[in-house]
């Protein structure tokens, strides 16, 4: 993703803003060779909540899903009523996950239990067990198939600071074929660009867009269109 940021414009011409009138620092690569998960969360956390004290927007690039539980959670600390806006084609909302309490498929029970299930909000879901199903439309409070916010939900997020989670999985194979789980049925790369072009009532204060492997993706058509996802939450997010 940093690589191919290279190759794109740094001009939206949607939102008529330009990076080179922001300023940017890149902090680097958290180390979490070696590092069990809760030492790997506790790392991550930290550094999210360094990015959130040093920037407008704190952003972080991935890498397995999981990695969300922690960046949550690091910039929750700068801003304590934090909701959670999550782009995915899966639940995540399982208990737990192949006998383990935080996974993949779990971070967002896990972060919901401790925050309370209202300040989740998911988007573009399409795969998922029955439970998890039942589950998130009982309790959070907004789990849908659409990639769109209701005039209501939208405004009871602007009430709050928001931290956008972006699985690439979100997008159709067709347009993120790099990614672990990819799951037919989902946004184009314009649809979802569209979609967070008009999320400029909210206030971004984190983004992570994860899930993207280069490995299963020789043509980099995954990461080009998570760079310029990046870009677009940015420039949003950075004249607010």
């Amino acid at each position: 993703m940093r690589h191919l940021s290279d190759a794109l414009e740094t001009y939206s011409p949607t939102l008529d803003r330009d990076l080179e009138d922001a300023s940017l620092l890149d902090l680097g690569d958290v180390p979490l060779h070696g590092a069990v998960m809760t030492e790997a969360q506790r790392r991550i956390a930290d550094a999210a909540e360094h990015a959130a004290r040093t920037a407008r927007l704190a952003v972080m690039l991935g890498g397995e899903h999981t990695a969300s539980y922690g960046g949550f959670r690091g910039v929750q600390r700068v801003h304590p009523e934090l909701a959670l806006l999550q782009l995915d084609a899966h639940l995540d909302i399982r208990a737990s996950y192949a006998g383990q309490a935080l996974t993949h498929a779990s971070w967002v029970y896990q972060l919901g239990t401790q925050l309370g299930f209202e300040r989740v909000f998911q988007l573009g879901l399409r795969s998922g067990e029955r439970s998890e199903w039942h589950f998130a439309r009982a309790h959070t409070s907004l789990s849908s198939a659409e990639l769109a916010l209701p005039t209501s939900v939208q405004a009871e997020l602007g009430r709050r600071p928001v931290y956008l989670s972006v699985d690439i999985d979100v997008l159709d194979p067709a347009h993120a074929p790099g990614t672990g789980c990819p799951e037919p049925g989902g946004v184009t790369s314009r649809e979802l660009l569209r979609f967070v072009d008009g999320l400029g009532e909210l206030r971004i204060v984190g983004l992570d867009v994860m899930e993207v492997s280069p490995a299963q993706d020789p043509a980099a058509i995954t990461a080009v269109a998570a760079a310029k996802l990046v870009r677009e939450v940015i420039l949003l997010s950075a004249f607010y």
